[in-house]
């Protein structure tokens, strides 16, 4: 939709409704409303520094979601933001869950429209986002180049097509090697009862955790979806491999079963108009051969006392199983709205835990590749920070990726990105800023700096 038939909607329709109040410390101006059915929230300081931080959310499950409309990756630097100056600013999108990208990109634009009549034209506006919200935000950015003067995107995926075929591959590899023959009947698509296919395929990864056979084949399936071994953003970098597995196993839980699973899939297909996923003339074979997680596959299958041939029988088996094929309106539908062309228009920063089993880290490989086909490699930078969990970033990690962002485009060059100059920034902040959430027991802790060196490896299943 563009802008002009979005403010059409916003002022001639009469829906867009604000209420203001004035913060009672420091006469913060805090803005809540609606427009179209999407609400919003608005945070202004007193002393407006000219910049809005439009911030795109990510995916919430149905049932779930913040208290309050989320304005950055974290609580603190929200506060921090403000604190500097910043204006922040964020819709809920309509109806708030699910896998909300069409709608988040027109509800964001009208949100920015809102802003300039009811608070002030920004000197410049940056578009965030973090995972789902970070597909947002690019393609804000891509979609809308005047209304935008740069992009940050937080632990992203830019091929949203592509990781739905991926959760496709590794929950089909699941059924197809661990659910009992009795089971068989759930579910990967169009599901007529996800709940039941959920329990299922929660249970047969839970007994495969309980053998080494069972395991070999669960390090099968997250490699298929080039899913990390690290879980917890607090704790090391497991290094046995059934600790690896284990890791992995939670992503596949919890992420790719539990999450955007079946139930998911009820959501997706609704907005999509039926079944986007196909995992039709895929080779499992060379899926692996081609996964980072290859040499993990082999360790645990040796580890089961397994010779090659029992790992070249299961992955013959996902080759020769009953495939899923996709309805033509539904796949359409995510090339248009899921899809990052890597035009770059104006500066991007892309935000990255290396062990993301969440977003894995090759989607920032492959929107690399988009930018050097069809947009400005040096208007790039990629920074990677060295953790498990997904969007595990401290406030002062979000801070001094925004602020080389920043510095680009208002000079047109970039400062030092270097991890030993980001490091720097990110620990001259007080310990509460470097605080960082562990999705594996959802508590925050002050961890060191972590931004890294770090080439990610090739995305499965890419859309292009």
């Amino acid at each position: 939709m563009t802008a002009a038939l979005v403010a059409g909607s916003m002022f001639g329709t009469g829906t867009a409704v604000a209420t203001e109040a004035a913060d009672t410390v420091g006469e913060r101006r805090s803005y809540t409303g609606e427009i179209d059915g999407a609400k919003y929230r608005v945070e202004v300081p007193k002393r407006w520094n000219g910049t809005l931080l439009l911030y795109s959310h990510g995916y919430y499950p149905a049932g779930w979601g913040p208290e309050k409309i989320a304005l950055t990756n974290s609580e603190e630097a929200e506060k921090a933001l403000l604190a500097k100056g910043f204006a922040l600013a964020a819709s809920d999108y309509k109806g708030t869950h699910g896998y909300a990208v069409a709608d988040a990109l027109t509800d964001q634009l009208a949100l920015r429209d809102w802003f300039d009549q009811n608070v002030g034209r920004p000197r410049r506006t940056i578009s965030t986002g973090q995972s789902m919200g970070g597909t947002v935000a690019t393609l804000l950015g891509e979609r809308h180049p005047g209304r935008f003067d740069g992009v940050l995107a937080m632990c992203a995926e830019y091929d949203g097509n592509g990781t739905w075929n991926t959760t496709l591959d590794m929950t089909y590899a699941l059924k197809t090697l661990l659910v009992p023959a009795a089971d068989q009947d759930i579910d990967l698509v169009r599901p007529r009862d996800p709940e039941r296919s959920v329990k299922v395929l929660v249970a047969a990864i839970d007994r495969a955790l309980e053998t080494e056979h069972g395991r070999a084949r669960l390090a099968l399936v997250g490699a298929l979806g080039n899913i990390p071994g690290w879980y917890s953003a607090h704790e090391a970098r497991p290094t046995k491999t059934a600790d690896r597995v284990r890791a992995q196993a939670q992503w596949l839980r919890n992420a790719y079963v539990a999450g955007t699973g079946p139930l998911g899939r009820i959501d997706l297909e609704r907005r999509a108009g039926g079944n986007p996923s196909s995992n039709t003339g895929v080779d499992y074979r060379r899926q692996l051969a081609g996964s980072a997680q290859k040499d993990l596959v082999r360790k645990a299958y040796r580890a089961a006392g397994s010779p090659g041939a029992a790992l070249a029988a299961d992955v013959a088996k996902l080759n020769t199983g009953t495939r899923i094929t996709a309805d033509r309106r539904a796949v359409d539908y995510m090339k248009r709205y899921t899809i990052a062309r890597g035009t770059t228009p104006q500066p991007v920063v892309t935000l990255h835990n290396t062990q993301d089993g969440g977003a894995v880290s090759d989607q920032t490989g492959w929107y690399a590749d988009q930018v050097r086909r069809n947009g400005e490699p040096g208007s790039l930078r990629q920074m990677y920070v060295n953790r498990g969990s997904h969007c595990a970033f401290s406030a002062a990690d979000e801070i001094t990726a925004l602020e080389a962002l920043l510095a680009k485009a208002d000079t047109d060059r970039w400062p030092s990105t270097d991890p030993r100059t980001l490091n720097r920034s990110v620990g001259r902040y007080q310990p509460e800023l470097q605080q960082v959430l562990d999705l594996a027991t959802f508590e925050k802790k002050t961890v060191p700096p972590a931004f890294t060196r770090f080439t990610p490896a090739r995305f499965p299943r890419p859309s292009r």
